[in-house]
């Protein structure tokens, strides 16, 4: 038998139901994965289907919607409320929270942004989606507040990206960072990393960030990619506009992803709940740091923040401990007291 096809493929199920033996998270799982193959053949067909363009509306946060900003939700949000483990969803594109009808609710609570950089679209540059689980508080019949909790409540986080492969990050509370691919030929998600690792040496000299906005950056943050643009081996920059195909990036291949608050956005940009904790959870866990950089007032973790509201955003530096190690450097030079790394 050719040894290209695989007689015991080690499946997201099987992963899942092996590390947890909760049958409800296997479903939910599940859910998402069949979401994200309906996303995928969406994104893979939007020339050919002519999903380009707006749909004509705006989301929750202001920005022009797309045509597949609209399908993907709405793929998203079928499959997880008749999964019948979910009792409430958050999603970017819709203002207010969905209530999961009581006749298939369970006890998740999961928040998504289902087609991150989808400006991105129309010019075929990668997309993926972002999603945060929660589970219930005791004696909760599944309310916001069940959601409007720091990280540290998060039992699972992850992301899917969609390019020249479909790939699912995902990881549990206290758990590694795991990688699963898309096998077409099966449709099955297929365990093809394992253990993942943010590199120890800080990996690649990469800075990622949108240095049009540099004029409003607070000066610390300017100074740190001074820095990084005139050390002896300068880094280089690499930024996508994709929160997800940063990320990505930046947890395979090393460097610091730079997305602070600023004049302009006196919150920061991204979101915290769908957008800052799952990713931040991801990048900890894989061994790296996930700073707000100087935020109301200190500079903290993104996973210590407690979001106010379902859309709120908050600020993001992400990388290993070389590269935050400059930020938080330029920091003490402004006098801003930094954590120890």
């Amino acid at each position: 038998m050719s040894n290209s096809i695989d007689v015991n493929a080690p499946t997201l199920s099987r992963y899942v139901m092996s590390q947890t033996h909760d049958t409800d998270l296997v479903i939910l799982l599940n859910a998402l994965a069949t979401s994200f193959k309906l996303i995928t053949s969406a994104v893979n067909r939007a020339g050919i289907a002519k999903l380009y363009g707006l749909a004509g509306e705006v989301n929750s946060t202001g920005d022009d919607q797309k045509k597949l900003d609209v399908m993907s939700n709405d793929m998203m949000i079928n499959a997880l409320i008749h999964s019948g483990v979910c009792s409430v969803l958050v999603s970017e594109e819709n203002e207010e929270p969905i209530f999961v009808p009581a006749e298939y609710a369970g006890k998740f609570c999961v928040a998504f942004d289902p087609l991150d950089g989808s400006s991105n679209i129309d010019c075929n540059v990668s997309v993926g989606t972002i999603f945060s689980v929660y589970e219930k508080s005791p004696g909760s019949k599944g309310t916001v507040e069940d959601l409007l909790r720091s990280g540290a409540h998060c039992v699972c986080a992850g992301y899917c990206a969609y390019s020249s492969a479909v790939e699912l990050v995902f990881t549990f509370r206290g758990g590694s960072i795991e990688g699963f691919c898309l096998d077409p030929t099966i449709g099955e998600f297929i365990h093809t990393r394992l253990n993942m690792k943010f590199p120890e040496d800080g990996g690649k000299k990469i800075y990622s960030c949108n240095e049009g906005n540099y004029n409003y950056w607070d000066k610390p943050i300017q100074d740190a990619v001074q820095a990084f643009k005139s050390s002896e081996k300068p880094y280089s920059a690499r930024y996508v506009g994709s929160m997800v195909a940063d990320i990505h990036r930046t947890l395979l291949y090393g460097g610091i992803y730079i997305y602070p608050a600023d004049n302009k956005n006196t919150q920061g940009k991204l979101r915290c709940l769908y957008e800052g904790i799952p990713m931040a959870m991801i990048i900890e866990q894989a061994g790296g740091i996930a700073s707000t950089g100087l935020f109301n007032g200190k500079v903290g973790r993104v996973l210590e923040l407690t979001p106010d509201n379902i859309h709120c955003k908050c600020p993001i530096i992400m990388g290993g401990p070389r590269d935050i190690q400059v930020v938080y450097d330029a920091y003490k030079a402004a006098g801003v007291d930094v954590p120890e790394l």
